[in-house]
Formats: C-alpha cells, structure tokens, sequence
C-alpha cells in the first residue's frame, strides 16, 4: 500500500470543503427538500405505499431511555434539532451582530413576521371555525415559514434584485421561526417534567460554558448536547426547542483572540449536515401524504383554512404590517428595497413546508387523525402555490427599472449590491 502524499490530503480536504460549500447553499437545500418530498409523495401514492408507512413505523433506541422511537419520530424530534440548533445559532448572531441588533432596521421586518404569523392564523380560524371547530387546534400551521425553501427560491429567480431583499427575508424568517418555536413549547406541549427540563436546562448552561473554552474541547460538546436533547425529549417539551437553546447560548463574538465569531464558525460546520441530511430527510418523512385510496376527505376545511392561510393569509399581513409601521412610524424599509419588492417576499413566507409539517404533526397525530393527511397535503399545495407565484413575480420584478429612492426615505439609495451579483 503506498502512503498517501501531502498533495493528496491537500485534494481530499480541498473536495470536501467544496462539497460542504455546496451543501450549505440556498439553492442547494431547496432542491434537496423538493426532491425528498416528491419522493415521499409519489412512494405514499404508488402500489407500494405500504412499504412507506412500514418504513416510518420502524422503532429503535434505548427503550431504558425512553428513546426506543419510530423512525418518523427520530426525524422530527432527533434530526430536526440539528436545523433548530442552526436558526438558534443564527438568531444568536443577529440579536448581536446582525440585523436585529439595531431597532431602526429590524423594526420593519419583525413588524411584518408578527403580521405574517396572526394574519394567517386568523385566516384559518375563521374558515375552520365555520366548518369544523375540531380541527381548531391546527391553528398555528400556516404561521410557519421555511428559510431554507424561500432563500432557495429567492436565490433562483431573484437574481439581479437588491441583496438587501435577502436580508430582509432572513430577518423575518428567522424571527416567524423565533415566534413558531414559543408556539410549539407554550401550546403544544401537553405536560411537563419539571425536573427533566431543569436537567436539560442545566445540560445547555454547561454547553454554555464549554463552548467558550479553547477549541481542544470541541469533542465534548456533542455528547453534552445529545445529553440536553435527551433530557428535553424526556422533560415532554418538544426536543427541537433544545436545538435552539444550544445555538442561543453560542458566542457571537470574536473571543480568545480568534478573527471569526463562534456563531458563524459553528454555523459554517454544522449547516451543510442541517441542510443536506436533516431537513430533507425530515421531509422525506413527513412529506408522503397518501390521497389515493384513502377512506377521509382531503378537501375539508383545514385544508382550506392551511391553503388560504399560507397563501393569502401571508401575504397580506407581511404587507398589511408593513404598510403600518411606513406609514405611521419613522421607520422606514431598508436601502433600496420598495413596497412592490415585497409582493414575492410575502408570497415567499408562504412557504410553510418543513416547519408546518411539523407543527402540523403535533397537532394532529399522524395515521390515527383525520386531519392529519389533509393538513400536509395542504401545506404542500400552499406552499407550493406561493413558491410558484413567488418565483413569477421575482422575475418580474428584477425586469423592472428601479427608483433612485426606493424606500422613500429621502435619502438616495446608496447599497448597490445584487442577489447573485
């Protein structure tokens, strides 16, 4: 066997680098969610549909830990944590260097997230309430948005707009899923283990501490966070909220004489597995909605209320609110972003997917509910609808000739920078 040369290890690190670059793009996660919940879709609807529902329903773990779960479950609760520990780590960095650090800039974008989360909640309570007040408990599944799927579609057909528009999605994004995470710890957690969870919390603080050390200690921190995740998926509050407290607690300055801030450091390591492995896999799982031989109804209003309200609900509150918040407040959108570039971005929160399915998993229990297939086929066909109305009206957009002063500041737009410029 003959050793391995320098030049060859320099090759071996230089594809890796290059395949975690591409793992952690935007275009490249959206692809990836799309192609595992197209495979989800057509196995749950061919002759073999049954393996499917077998596959999910296959249990492993240590049962001593309460951990002997269906393999659905270890997507939702297991994988799914390591995207929540990234949009922790994300919220981190932008309460502390980012764009929410300065009220002035963040003011807009959260205004319009807040809107963007009640108006379509609104939405659907009302189309459910008149139909079928049982399925009321779905109401915070058009709330959620999928940063992963909307950066996607922005970084495609939103070439040539201002990148200004990326991070005013992000922004808001990332605060709708900062809002869905108190959604699913205050209303969907049935009941509390009050001394795990302080085990858990106790788990994260010392996460909270090694972290900070010298990077030798690196390797420890991943079993001390399995060990949190363990004890929040033990305490009865849902596992990912785990996720993003770990992230939370991530410095998000530079710290022992390094360049580079530990959020962003953490963030460039573990993204690329979030990206390329959990959430399509979490998709994957919770994708396969069965509408040919199935004894219930997709069409009901839940299914409705979902549709309306991720694609008309969205839209009109991310406008709504930010029309308020211009209009009687100082405030003001950021450098040249105008009231029409927010056409596609509201159309773009629509974009529920894996979040919706998620929380739409927890509020009806899936295989055993009515509810249950109709509320993920709808959160497929809404955000699929405002992807598509998205992805026109960016173009159309980008073909437009743009003001000097686009967010009516008074202030000439100076940021000239472009999406995939």
């Amino acid at each position: 066997m003959t050793d391995r040369t320098p030049d060859d290890l320099t090759g071996e690190l230089s594809r890796t680098n290059r395949l975690r670059r591409w793992a952690a793009l935007d275009t490249t996660s959206g692809a990836l969610l799309l192609v595992a919940a197209a495979v989800a879709v057509v196995w749950a609807n061919s002759p073999w549909r049954e393996t499917y529902d077998s596959l999910l329903h296959v249990e492993v773990g240590p049962e001593a830990l309460h951990l002997h779960l269906s393999l659905a479950h270890w997507a939702s609760d297991g994988l799914l944590a390591i995207f929540f520990f990234v949009v922790g780590v994300e919220l981190k960095h932008e309460f502390v260097a980012g764009s929410l650090r300065d009220l002035k800039l963040a003011g807009v974008p959260i205004a319009a997230a807040v809107g963007g989360m009640v108006t379509p909640a609104l939405c659907y309570v009302v189309v459910v309430a008149l139909g079928d007040p049982e399925g009321l408990r779905g109401w915070a599944i058009p709330t959620a948005t999928d940063i992963a799927f909307a950066l996607a579609v922005l970084a495609i057909f939103g070439r040539g707009l201002p990148l200004a528009l990326r991070t005013f999605l992000l922004t808001l994004a990332v605060v709708d899923d900062l809002l869905g995470i108190v959604v699913i710890a205050t209303f969907y957690t049935e009941e509390i283990d009050f001394v795990m969870l302080a085990a858990a919390l106790v788990a994260v603080a010392l996460f909270a501490v090694l972290v900070r050390q010298a990077w030798r200690w690196w390797p420890v921190l991943i079993p001390v966070a399995v060990v949190a995740w363990g004890l929040m998926h033990a305490s009865g509050v849902h596992a990912t909220v785990a996720g993003v407290l770990l992230g939370f607690v991530v410095p998000a300055v530079a710290i022992r004489g390094e360049e580079q801030p530990r959020t962003e450091r953490l963030d460039d390591a573990v993204r690329p597995y979030s990206a390329a492995l959990a959430l399509p896999v979490f998709a994957f799982a919770a994708a396969g909605v069965t509408v040919v031989g199935g004894d219930g109804s997709i069409v009901q209003p839940v299914s409705i209320g979902i549709v309306v309200g991720l694609v008309v609900g969205k839209l009109v509150g991310v406008l709504g609110s930010t029309w308020l918040m211009t209009t009687f407040t100082p405030l003001r959108l950021p450098d040249s972003i105008g009231i029409r570039d927010l056409l596609p971005v509201g159309l773009l929160t629509g974009v529920g997917f894996t979040v919706a399915l998620l929380i739409a998993e927890l509020s009806f229990e899936a295989g055993s509910d009515d509810h249950a297939a109709a509320a993920k086929a709808a959160i497929l066909v809404g955000s699929g609808v405002s992807a598509i109305l998205a992805a026109i009206l960016l173009r159309w957009d980008a073909r437009q000739a743009r003001d000097p002063d686009m967010n009516r500041d008074n202030i000439p737009d100076i940021d000239k920078d472009v999406i995939g410029g």
